[in-house]
């Protein structure tokens, strides 16, 4: 059932399988991801490990946590643009702390404000966006393609400079939703960091638990909620696959699964660490 491929409706999205959907993720591939919070594709994440693209270049709006932390562990990342890798109550992510340590990854430090406003450029077409709040902080002296420059509308003397930061353009976007409708427009509800993602990337790659025979767009009241097919390149089928995350008001996180996660990952027990990742999924789909 999940591995058929046809064109939804005004040809703006595909319906296809996971591994069709995630054989666009290649070598190099700069690839956006939400924070654990906002739709995380864990299900199409795991495909993805086991195609074993390489360099990959993680950009986290504005942060990850065991997405990134599963593809780093499996020796997929090159560099890691994010304001944080983490897995909260958790603890530390112990792929990207081990790699860290060990020089493996490209780490681009990052604050929230500033990732959001390279999307937010790439959103609108410009070059880049203006950003207040971090001159001063050593972070500048890390990310020398953030520029200070001279500020063309000063309100005080206080306001004479200012940082750019880039336009953030990613090659994809991956991320998971409640649903699809049948011209391929996306519930997201509230979490507007995917309709960031989505607007920003060349490439806009979705999981969803079903696809609905209702118009997404055709209710005034939850229209604001629906990312429009437009943005949408293709769509695949995955229920539960944000599991061990939660998914808005479809089902809870699992702590206990991450924080085995974080465990066994410490001692080096990644085998063990999957394993427990794909029963987590095992258990919805089975359902």
């Amino acid at each position: 059932m999940y591995e058929t491929q046809h064109r939804l409706p005004g040809g703006a999205a595909q319906v296809v399988g996971l591994d069709h959907l995630i054989s666009e993720i290649e070598d190099g591939c700069r690839l956006a991801l939400p924070p654990d919070y906002g739709g995380v594709a864990v299900a199409a994440t795991l495909r993805i490990i086991e195609r074993a693209p390489r360099s990959l270049h993680l950009i986290c709006l504005p942060s990850s946590g065991l997405q990134a932390d599963m593809l780093i562990a499996s020796g997929c990342v090159g560099t890691v643009e994010t304001a944080a890798i983490t897995l909260g109550e958790a603890g530390l992510a112990p792929a990207f702390t081990q790699a860290v340590k060990a020089g493996r990854l490209r780490m681009l430090d990052a604050t929230c404000p500033a990732l959001h406003a390279g999307f937010q450029a790439a959103e609108k077409g410009v070059p880049f966006m203006p950003l207040r709040g971090i001159i001063g902080s050593d972070i500048l002296h890390r990310r020398l393609d953030w520029q200070v420059i001279d500020n063309p509308f000063p309100e005080t003397d206080a306001d004479l400079r200012i940082v750019t930061v880039p336009a953030i353009r990613p090659d994809v976007a991956l991320f998971h939703a409640p649903r699809a409708d049948r011209s391929g427009n996306v519930w997201i509800g509230r979490r507007r960091e995917l309709a960031s993602l989505a607007h920003a990337a060349r490439r806009t790659l979705v999981t969803v638990e079903e696809i609905v025979d209702d118009d997404l767009l055709a209710e005034e009241a939850s229209a604001a909620g629906v990312l429009p097919s437009l943005y949408v390149s293709s769509l695949a089928v995955a229920p539960g696959g944000a599991r061990p995350l939660g998914l808005q008001d479809l089902y809870e996180p699992e702590p206990e699964t991450v924080a085995n996660w974080t465990q066994a990952g410490g001692q080096g027990d990644w085998a063990g660490a999957f394993a427990a990742l794909r029963r987590a999924l095992a258990g919805e789909t089975a359902a």
